[in-house]
Formats: structure tokens, sequence, C-alpha cells
């Protein structure tokens, strides 16, 4: 590995660079919630060779989201569902605007 892709890497919002007590720090939650959000599934760290647990920015953004909901009262696991919904709502947003965007709307007429 070459050191510019060392620093390519530095921009990759997936790539696993945060350590399970650094990301905790980051998040101020605890080690426990990041394996209570990994158990809902609503993230998946890679492991590293030794077996610990690797977390990228974008799944730190989403642990945060999950975090907020938390912090106001939401159970762990309606938290991490509320997350995935939330993103699968976005998903289909975009996928309808990008299908808008390409082809004209169909045109509706009066009758069944």
């Amino acid at each position: 590995m070459t050191a510019d892709d060392s620093f390519g890497r530095l921009d990759d919002d997936d790539y696993p660079a945060y350590t399970m007590g650094r990301a905790a720090e980051m998040l101020g939650a605890t080690p426990a919630f990041l394996r209570a959000i990994g158990e809902a599934r609503l993230i998946a760290p890679l492991r590293s060779d030794g077996g610990h647990r690797r977390y990228s920015r974008y799944q730190l953004k989403i642990a945060a989201r999950a975090r907020e909901l938390v912090d106001q009262g939401t159970p762990v696991e309606a938290a991490c569902r509320i997350v995935i919904l939330e993103d699968q709502l976005e998903e289909a947003q975009r996928i309808n605007e990008q299908l808008r965007g390409s082809k004209p709307a169909p045109h509706r007429t009066g009758g069944a």
C-alpha cells in the first residue's frame, strides 16, 4: 500500500477507521450502546484480524441518529427500526425523484 492509498482512505466514509472505544467516545455513548445497535442490526462493524470491532464515519452517523432517539426516551430496538425505516424512505424518495426526472408522469383521466 502506498502513501497515496492511505491518504485516499481519509476521505472514505466507509473505511472502518475507528475502534469501539474511540467510536463510543465520539458519540458520547458506551461500548454497550454500540454492541446493542449492532445486535439490532442497525450497523455491522468490520472486524479486525484480532476480532475487534471497527466503525466507519458513515456508521457513526447512523449510530448518532439512533442515540438521539434513545436520548429522547425511545428504546434501543425501536430507535434502530426507526432509523432503518427513515433510511428506506429516503432511498425510495430518491428513486422516485430519479424516475420522475427521467420520464413524464402518466396522465390520469377520470373514471375507474
